[in-house]
């Protein structure tokens, strides 16, 4: 057996209308895992708690589900010791931390892939003492995440992540902040101010420098003007080249720490979750947790451009 015990945490939602594909997966690593674990989240807090008291307890972790199921499991995992091998069965509407694993997006095949044995000790942050994987955000981001339209979500997926983005920009308004991050302090109004770790934002590739999860920095974006043609070059991978110089309309900044104070406290999106206000403290944390990977990120677009690596062997833990 490469794993002696394993527990696979689904979203209940996620797992009603993908039982088929949950089934795959359980098919698919079934004859390697010796004791195979399933635990359905109910409610809020179910995902974070169950991995924070029993994460240490299993040699793998499968989480199926959206970006807020990630979210809220990775909080609980990141205190587990030891802890486990982490997988992510994609089972949400934009699934942004698997895109930039380079997982496929159906669950039974990105079951298959924790069978190639493709590690990586991936950094995540933090921002106020919670944990984040993809992203941190303020301002616009927030705003167009608190706008989407619930049962718009259900019928049109991605979709309804375009369709608030167009709204909210009609209202976007600049408010005051101060950043200070590793090389110095800015001190400016912005419409959005963005901290990722990952790649992928609303299935939208970012377009940033380094080696992407593994680099020991965060890409941070700070978005001074709410025009139509500029959200749109940003959320969909435009080149960040021309706005690196300080004070333009868009400023790029790598660091690995951050701190933004606003003159009023302003909501925190995290990964998709808002509960969280300014001041906000952010920091990555190096290679913390360890995360399975796609075979594309194996050629290089995952860990920016460097030769593959050979698939790493997993199995118990000493």
């Amino acid at each position: 057996m490469r794993w002696e015990k394993a527990m696979l945490v689904y979203n209940s939602k996620a797992g009603k209308e993908k039982a088929g594909q949950l089934g795959d997966a359980v098919e698919a690593l079934a004859g390697e895992i010796g004791e195979l674990t399933l635990v359905q989240t109910q409610n809020p807090g179910d995902g974070e708690k169950i991995c924070r008291e029993r994460g240490g307890q299993f040699d793998l972790l499968l989480l199926l589900g959206g970006d807020g199921t990630v979210h809220e499991c990775i909080n609980g995992a990141a205190a587990a010791e030891p802890a486990p091998e982490i997988a992510i069965l994609p089972g949400g509407t934009c699934n942004d931390f698997a895109r930039t694993l380079r997982l496929p997006l159906q669950i039974g095949r990105a079951a298959e892939e924790v069978l190639a044995g493709r590690l990586l000790d991936t950094d995540v942050g933090t921002v106020n003492g919670r944990i984040f994987t993809n992203f941190v955000g303020i301002g616009l981001i927030t705003d167009t995440s608190e706008n989407i339209d619930s049962d718009q979500k259900e019928r049109m997926g991605k979709l309804s992540y375009f369709l608030s983005t167009l709204r909210t920009l009609r209202q976007a308004e600049p408010f005051r902040f101060r950043l200070t991050h590793d090389e110095g302090t800015v001190d400016s109004e912005a419409v959005m101010i963005l901290a990722a770790n990952g790649r992928s934002l609303g299935t939208a590739k970012l377009p940033f420098a380094g080696e992407g999860i593994h680099d020991g920095q965060l890409d941070v974006l700070i978005v001074r003007e709410a025009g139509l043609s500029l959200a749109w070059q940003v959320i969909n991978g435009g080149d960040l080249t021309d706005y690196r110089e300080s004070g333009g309309v868009i400023e790029y900044i790598r660091t690995s720490a951050l701190r933004i104070e606003t003159d009023e406290p302003k909501r925190i999106d995290s990964d998709g979750e808002i509960y969280l206000e300014t001041p906000a403290d952010i920091a990555v944390l190096p290679s913390k947790l360890r995360f399975f990977y796609g075979p594309e990120a194996a050629a290089g677009s995952l860990i920016g451009g460097t030769p593959a690596a050979e698939p790493e062997s997993s199995g118990p833990r000493p």
